[in-house]
């Protein structure tokens, strides 16, 4: 039996319950694991997050069988679940933690993710506004606590 090379890719996309739901749920996916990045603090807990002042996204880690979805499918998925154009806020969140951003492992997520920024803004289906969602180099992802992991399917109904 060959060996499976699982890969992984890094969204955020507002409050990362909901996220994770929807990639935990896509054909493909294998993994998810809730946690922060993009920030400047070593090992932030929720609530330094939540302050803002750390800097970091609350963003999901999604691991994926390239064999059954592409990163560009992950993508397309990134791009249906939110708002894009909001700068930092989605619905009822509102900070620095909840904003619109890739974080892309490598270059090739990187061109990737920036010629599918560019469709989604070209095929208009925003209307004229612009999409705000940032396309940064993945740094260190450090995990949520575990009451955040697969919260969805801890408390139904809630996401």
């Amino acid at each position: 039996m060959k060996k499976v090379n699982f890969k992984k890719a890094i969204f955020a996309a507002g409050c990362f319950w909901g996220v994770e739901k929807a990639f935990f749920e896509t054909p493909g996916v294998e993994n998810t694991r809730v946690g922060y990045i993009g920030g400047t603090t070593k090992n932030p807990t929720y609530e330094e997050v939540c302050t803002g002042k750390t800097g970091h996204a609350e963003a999901v880690e999604v691991t994926y069988d390239p064999r059954k979805i592409t990163y560009n499918k992950l993508l397309d998925v990134f791009w249906k679940i939110h708002d894009p154009t909001t700068l930092n806020q989605q619905g009822h969140d509102i900070g620095i933690q909840y904003r619109s951003a890739i974080f892309y492992l490598d270059e090739e997520q990187k061109k990737q993710a920036e010629k599918s920024k560019q469709k989604m803004q070209a095929i208009g289906l925003l209307g004229d506004k612009q999409i705000v969602t940032e396309i940064s180099k993945a740094g260190e992802f450090f995990e949520a606590e575990k009451y955040h992991q697969k919260y969805f399917i801890k408390h139904p109904g809630v996401c």
